[in-house]
């Protein structure tokens, strides 16, 4: 693979293409794609310079390549489980920033670290950490020392984003109901809003119950 190749591979990354995707516009098979990634850093940490430079190294000494392991590699199931996360409505650079969370040792990163690692502009890093507080999937931290903002994921994320999703939904049925009454109550524009705003109701009351009851999960 050349150096330009691999130039091409990392600006796929950072638009956030799928390898698929990389693959066919490199005409290479996903899999070589796949591996290239895997065994230099990763998605997030993908550099083509340092790739090129370990490809080099490892055929001067005659090293062989790693042999690929039975189970896919970590990157192709990194990139899988951010795939799915766009899937769901997740934007893609804010996916790309709850994984990187995610996956952090402590589950916390700075605006300059998550830049860095997922190599993209500080602007884009704050858009989506809006996003992910905004959501309840992260939260901000303030570190009074040094002046910045820390950015965090516990294991509470998850419950505060079902909180969150309900407030949305009651906010969605007060608007439906209002809609409804609107219409009037006893016509088919109106019986339907109405309809529509109690099925809402009873889902967010049920998603609420179900996750105090099992929240003791994720303590």
């Amino acid at each position: 693979m050349t150096q330009q190749e691999r130039q091409r591979i990392a600006a796929g990354l950072t638009a956030g293409l799928s390898y698929r995707e990389i693959a066919r516009r490199l005409d290479r098979p996903t899999s070589t794609i796949t591996r290239e990634i895997a065994r230099n850093g990763g998605p997030t940490g993908y550099r083509p310079q340092q790739a090129h430079q370990a490809t080099l190294q490892r055929a001067r000494r005659g090293t062989p390549a790693p042999p690929q392991a039975a189970a896919p590699p970590a990157g192709a199931m990194e990139q899988e489980i951010l795939e799915m996360a766009v899937r769901a409505g997740m934007p893609r650079t804010a996916a790309r920033v709850h994984h990187d969370l995610m996956l952090s040792e402590d589950g916390r990163r700075t605006a300059a670290e998550l830049a860095r690692r997922l190599n993209v502009s500080p602007a884009s890093v704050s858009v989506a950490v809006n996003y992910l507080v905004e959501h309840g999937y992260a939260r901000r931290e303030r570190d009074p020392r040094r002046r910045r903002d820390i950015y965090v994921i516990d294991n509470d994320a998850w419950y505060r984003s079902v909180v969150i999703s309900r407030r949305q939904t009651l906010e969605t049925v007060r608007a439906t109901m209002a809609a409804a009454e609107t219409f009037g109550l006893d016509s088919p524009v109106g019986e339907r809003l109405a309809k529509t705003a109690a099925f809402l109701e009873r889902v967010s009351l049920d998603m609420i119950e179900s996750a105090d009851r099992w929240r003791p999960l994720l303590t």
